[in-house]
């Protein structure tokens, strides 16, 4: 209520307001029973104080059980309904070495393992798909144990992992193998130097499995029909040289260890990598890189030697002031069960900070609610939400990729459900070596024909940098255009003209 001003006196002083008789007591709810509380919580010692406590009115609307869908984990002896390890145990299934023996690695092997689970045209389908595929094939028993094999080609660890002819989209035209450039900035082989105060180290070129939309199957496994490999086999000697590298640039500060995958590296390797990389003065940050908990959690619980150099890195890092974290790669939680949670909890306890990174990847995670369901199951496990990537564009798996449209829409949907520190940044990794851009922040984007323009001055001020939406989710006109190879200059330019960056250097030609 406004207090009057007293007339004659000064308009900053004011009359006090009259007193108001308290408003009569509200009636106190009734006290709540035991029952009234959820058991797990009525039950714990500490929290006895809370019964029979009065609740207040919420102001909330009661959520769904199904909003609680994300503190679910898999359970069961999952692996059984495969007949080839029907009869494992589950101390068998979860031994890493049963993991790496009875792995596939060859597309025979996998079709005669699909034998009564898969339709024979799926099976077939396989190997004309993997005939045309730049990337090898290998499968852990735990990922090929939650394939769902009734309903493969919309299962969302099948699209990652193993081809198929059928669904193949030819490759959009300005597509290349080594879409960032990575070979461009490397000083030397194994060694990515881009940013001003980060490197990517690239000691080995294998992984526990092989993905489809890898960004580097330019170099990763071996040669396949359809693409040479740039060699980076696991050689200590050739380390050597990418440490030098790294020691003799004070203003690299943060080393990305990945490959090819860390979980490949022995115990021993490990230790030697992390060890050289802390005694470089002014390297402050080192992040071991892998899909492995991904697909191969058990890992992290049974191999004892692996999962101690990890954890002794981190602790002499964290001895000399500096942080050594994992970044991992889970993109749906079809591939997250109870086996994982317990390996994320277990690094948890022992002072590893896991971050994720996710491939925004069509009939994968390409919408709000599977996004959001990911988010919550990654951090309710203690895994960070770092990163969400718009899918690279690289050859082959052109019916992987979404448009920018719909990973802004996501993006939209999923801040604000959860912490902001457990809510990932989406990015794109702009064709041409321009490093990660927010996904949203293009000076330009032209949802017709899908071209989006990006500046990243920190990189090179002098380019602009643009990445292209999948032609066949574009609108008929935009089909229509790019199907005329006479308009792709056009479309281009068009786009650098409209976001006012004629001036600048196309980074890709």
């Amino acid at each position: 209520m406004s207090s009057e001003i007293i007339k004659g006196s000064s308009p900053d002083i004011k009359k006090k307001p009259t007193p108001q008789p308290n408003p009569a007591p509200e009636p106190i709810d009734q006290p709540m029973t035991v029952g009234d509380l959820p058991e797990e919580i009525a039950e714990v010692p500490r929290l006895q104080p809370l019964v029979g406590e009065a609740i207040p009115d919420p102001i909330k609307d009661p959520v769904d059980e199904s909003e609680l869908v994300h503190r679910d984990f898999e359970e069961d002896a999952f692996w059984k309904h495969i007949p080839a390890f029907r009869d494992v145990t589950r101390e068998e299934f979860l031994d890493y070495k049963f993991q790496n023996k009875n792995s596939v690695t060859k597309v025979k092997d996998l079709q005669e393992m699909l034998q009564g689970l898969a339709s024979p045209e799926f099976i077939k389908d396989i190997g004309d798909g993997m005939a045309q595929a730049p990337m090898n094939m290998r499968l852990s028993p735990y990922v090929l144990s939650l394939i769902d094999w009734e309903n493969p080609y919309d299962d969302p660890l099948r699209r990652q992992f193993i081809p198929v002819a059928s669904t193949v989209v030819k490759n959009h035209p300005k597509l290349s193998l080594d879409s960032l450039h990575e070979q461009e900035d490397s000083p030397t082989p194994g060694l990515v130097h881009r940013y001003i105060d980060k490197a990517l180290f690239l000691p080995l070129d294998v992984c526990p499995v092989y993905c489809r939309f890898c960004t580097r199957s330019y170099a990763i496994g071996t040669d396949t029909d359809s693409v040479e490999k740039v060699n980076y086999k696991s050689n200590p000697k050739h380390w050597n040289k990418a440490f030098a590298y790294l020691a003799s640039r004070p203003e690299i500060e943060d080393v990305v260890i990945s490959g090819g995958d860390t979980y490949m590296l022995s115990a021993q390797r490990v230790k030697d990598i992390g060890e050289t990389l802390l005694a470089i003065p002014h390297i402050r940050r080192l992040r071991f890189a892998t899909k492995g908990p991904a697909i191969m959690p058990m890992k992290i619980l049974t191999d004892h030697d692996w999962t101690d150099a990890l954890v002794g890195v981190v602790e002499q890092g964290r001895k000399m002031g500096k942080e050594v974290v994992l970044h991992t790669h889970f993109n749906t939680v079809n591939e997250i069960t109870d086996i994982s949670r317990e390996a994320m909890n277990l690094l948890f306890k022992r002072g590893v900070k896991v971050r994720n990174q996710s491939v925004l990847i069509r009939g994968v995670n390409d919408n709000a609610d599977k996004m959001i369901n990911l988010v919550k199951q990654l951090s309710y496990m203690n895994v960070q939400p770092y990163y969400v990537y718009q899918h690279d564009m690289v050859q082959g798996v052109e019916e992987l990729r979404t448009r920018i449209a719909d990973t802004v829409e996501i993006e939209r949907h999923v801040r604000g459900v959860t912490a902001g520190f457990n809510t990932p940044t989406f990015v794109t990794d702009v064709p041409g070596g321009g490093g990660k851009r927010d996904v949203h922040s293009y000076d330009y984007y032209d949802e017709v024909t899908g071209v989006s323009v990006y500046r990243s001055p920190s990189v090179d001020e002098d380019k602009v940098y643009l990445y292209f939406d999948p032609i066949d989710l574009l609108p008929p006109e935009g089909q229509a255009r790019w199907a005329d190879p006479k308009e792709h200059d056009a479309i281009v330019e068009e786009a650098i003209r409209a976001a006012g960056l004629s001036d600048l250097d196309l980074a890709v030609e």
